[in-house]
C-alpha cells in the first residue's frame, strides 16, 4: 500500500528484558512492531526499550502506541515513550479498558489515553488496523487485524505453535482458545501472524496446530 508518506511497512525489532506477574519474574526477549510509512506510524506494544522502540520510530510522527494488553513487559515504558516521541509533544496510549487490574500492576499513578474496543479502526499510512478483543491470556487482550498488509499483530494471544500462555491472574484458557477460534481464525488462513514472542507463523498454520 502507498499513501501520502511512501510505501506502508512493518518494521520490526527484539529487546529484552523481563516479565513479572504473581511474585515471579522471567528473563524475556519481546518483538517490537512498528507499522506505516516514512511519514507516519503507529507503535505496537512498549516493551522494556524507550530507545530501542525511538530506534525503530525514526524520525516519523507517532499517531499512537497500541498496546494488546498489560503484561509489565508490553506496557512498562508506554507512558516515558508517550512522552519522547513526536518531538516531545506526546502521542495516545491506547488499551483496553479490562487490562485496568494489570496496569496497575505496573503503573499505579497514571493511566492510558484512549479505551479500545473491539471493532475500533486506525489509519496510517492510509492503512486501516482493526481491533479484535481476544481476552483469555488477559482480560482486555487485543489484536491488530491490518488486512490490506496481510497479516496480524496478537500480542500473546497466539504464537507460533499455539495459544499464548494462561494459568496466571486474569487469564483462563477456555477463554483463550474461544477467542482464538471466533476472531482470529476467521481470518484468511495466509494471514501473517506477527506475536509479541518468537517467530512469525500463519493463522493456517495455527489452525491446522489446532485442529481447527
Amino acid at each position: 500500500m502507498t499513501g501520502a508518506g511512501g510505501s506502508v511497512r512493518v518494521d520490526h525489532a527484539v529487546v529484552s528484558g523481563t516479565f513479572s506477574l504473581d511474585g515471579e519474574t522471567f528473563d524475556v526477549d519481546n518483538n517490537i512492531w512498528v507499522v506505516g510509512d516514512d511519514a507516519e506510524c503507529v507503535v505496537i506494544d512498549a516493551p522494556h526499550s524507550v530507545d530501542a522502540i525511538l530506534d525503530v520510530v525514526g524520525d516519523r510522527t507517532v499517531k499512537a502506541i497500541l498496546l494488546t494488553h498489560a503484561h509489565d513487559d508490553h506496557c512498562r515504558v508506554a507512558p516515558e515513550l508517550r512522552e519522547r516521541v513526536n518531538g516531545g509533544s506526546g502521542a495516545p496510549i491506547l488499551l483496553h479498558p479490562d487490562e485496568r487490574p494489570l496496569w496497575e500492576l505496573t503503573h499505579t499513578d497514571r493511566l492510558w489515553d484512549v479505551d479500545l474496543a473491539d471493532g475500533f479502526e486506525i489509519t496510517v499510512g492510509g492503512v486501516t488496523l482493526k481491533a479484535l478483543h481476544t481476552p483469555g491470556h488477559a482480560p482486555g487482550a487485543v489484536c491488530f487485524a491490518a488486512p490490506e498488509l496481510g497479516c496480524v499483530f496478537t500480542g500473546d494471544t497466539l504464537f507460533q505453535g499455539g495459544p499464548g500462555a494462561t494459568g496466571r491472574s486474569f487469564s483462563d484458557r477456555p477463554t483463550l482458545e474461544a477467542s482464538i477460534r471466533a476472531k482470529l481464525f476467521a481470518l484468511p488462513e495466509e494471514t501473517v501472524v506477527h506475536t509479541g514472542h518468537g517467530d512469525d507463523t500463519t493463522i493456517g498454520a495455527e489452525k491446522a496446530a489446532l485442529g481447527a
